[in-house]
């Protein structure tokens, strides 16, 4: 009978050892990775916006314009008024999101859009001023057009002008400048000669898309 070789034994448990460290070291890590995703998961939907029309009952919204123009946007609803030279627009949104929306940009359709093609942050006119839309609570958009040598600017004032539907897309995210989403309003003109809002579709811009 040949004497064990005791070396080799001890080779072989240590190498046996450092194999079961390191498996519960890696589930350990991937335990760990999956915990701080879901906690940052979390986290973003904390400060995550979503803009909706606001309700035919909130209160309306009085919009001041850089020009000291007032208009008056109800619950539920928008303005598309031309005066002058200027093509006046706004929303009355309703922020259903867990954090702060602040509206980055804005575009313009002179029709009812319904097809489904992705947006492209590059064709967005930026805002001008900041606009905060607290969570849970009610806020307004506000764009105009002033300068008659714009593309859309005849479209604009011919659409308001006749009274008719419009496209209005908006691009926002939350207070630290992430989570970017747009979302497609619609202003349709009612018989009051009021204009209601309605939202057709939403999409991420800086996630995947929820579809």
């Amino acid at each position: 009978m040949t004497n064990p070789d005791w070396a080799t034994i001890a080779s072989l448990a240590t190498a046996g050892g450092t194999l079961v460290l390191a498996v519960s070291t890696f589930a350990s890590v991937r335990s760990a990775n999956r915990a701080a995703r879901a906690a940052e998961q979390s986290l973003l939907v904390g400060l995550r916006p979503l803009l909706v029309p606001s309700r035919l009952q909130d209160a309306d919204q009085k919009i001041l314009f850089v020009d000291r123009k007032w208009l008056v946007a109800p619950g539920g609803g928008g303005v598309a008024q031309a005066e002058g030279d200027v093509v006046y627009l706004a929303l009355s949104l309703r922020n259903a999101g867990s954090g702060i929306a602040v509206v980055h940009g804005w575009r313009f359709a002179a029709s009812r859009l319904l097809s489904n093609e992705d947006l492209h942050w590059a064709s967005f006119r930026p805002q001008n001023r900041d606009l905060y839309i607290p969570p849970g609570d009610v806020g307004f958009w506000q764009g105009a057009f002033r300068d008659p040598a714009d593309p859309q600017y005849d479209d604009a004032m011919e659409v308001v002008q006749k009274r008719q539907d419009l496209t209005i897309e908006l691009c926002y995210g939350d207070h630290q400048g992430g989570q970017r989403a747009e979302t497609r309003f619609t202003l349709l003109p009612r018989d009051n000669g009021q204009w209601l809002a309605s939202a057709s579709r939403h999409h991420n811009v800086d996630q995947p898309d929820p579809r």
